[in-house]
């Protein structure tokens, strides 16, 4: 037999003869179907998150938000309330079984899982299917948190007393007080403070007395005879004293 006879040479065309740099694929193939992600589709998303961006900085200016007064620490009547993105974190640690010896249930074990289900929710539910009721385990999952947001939010939302919150976080007048006046010594003295605050700013037993517009005279008749919850017979001093605080309560004003 021929050297060469009988024997055929195959040559795979899937295999290039020579080797070339990467070129990105011709996306004009799928016109209105797909793009690149660099730089197209990551320009569009950067342009579409500034424009909710600044829309969000415009509201903000347009409408501040609400401020309340400076915490006070020794004010135990004061009710603290999150933001309204977390009140039905709020409502949950109502529940019995969420709070008390159980607030670790509440504060880290619900929201772990829920967040946990959240993370593990692409990897439950593989399908490529995009319609929702192909979808049910995702879906399903979705629908169970959006809802229960929804009522803990609306439960925390009517069972909170809205009005003593805004009178609780209400900013009030404060005055520069002379700490070394003999009014301000006597008010010390008799226990003024306990209830309306060292700067006389008001606290959770007593309304402030800064801006008042008492006449000296109605303030020395209120420490005798004492008004609404405040009793009558406090003031145990003299009537110098008296005179003395009535004049420095009477005076102390934001101005």
């Amino acid at each position: 037999m021929h050297r060469g006879k009988g024997m055929k040479f195959v040559g795979d065309s899937r295999v290039s003869a020579e080797r070339k740099p990467n070129i990105p694929k011709d996306y004009s193939e799928y016109p209105g179907k797909t793009e690149a992600f660099w730089p197209n589709f990551l320009l569009k998303e950067w342009l579409v998150g500034a424009v909710f961006l600044i829309g969000f900085l415009c509201l903000t200016v347009a409408h501040p938000s609400p401020l309340e007064r400076v915490a006070d620490p020794t004010d135990t009547g004061y009710i603290p309330l999150p933001d309204w993105y977390f009140l039905f974190l709020y409502q949950l640690l109502k529940y019995s079984y969420a709070s008390g010896p159980y607030t670790v249930i509440g504060a880290i074990v619900i929201p772990g899982l829920a967040f946990s289900a959240l993370l593990l929710a692409p990897f439950l539910d593989r399908g490529p299917e995009r319609r929702p009721h192909k979808r049910p385990v995702a879906v399903g999952m979705m629908l169970l948190a959006v809802a229960s947001i929804v009522y803990l939010t609306w439960e925390s939302v009517e069972h909170t007393d809205w009005e003593l919150k805004e009178e609780q976080g209400k900013i009030k007048a404060e005055a520069k007080i002379d700490t070394n006046s003999e009014g301000y010594k006597i008010f010390q003295e008799q226990g003024c403070v306990s209830c309306h605050g060292d700067n006389l700013q008001g606290g959770a037993a007593g309304p402030s007395l800064v801006d008042n517009g008492l006449s000296p005279e109605e303030v020395a008749k209120i420490a005798k005879e004492g008004v609404g919850s405040m009793p009558p017979g406090i003031f145990k001093g003299t009537d110098e004293e008296l005179k003395v605080l009535a004049e420095f309560v009477s005076s102390v004003t934001s101005k």
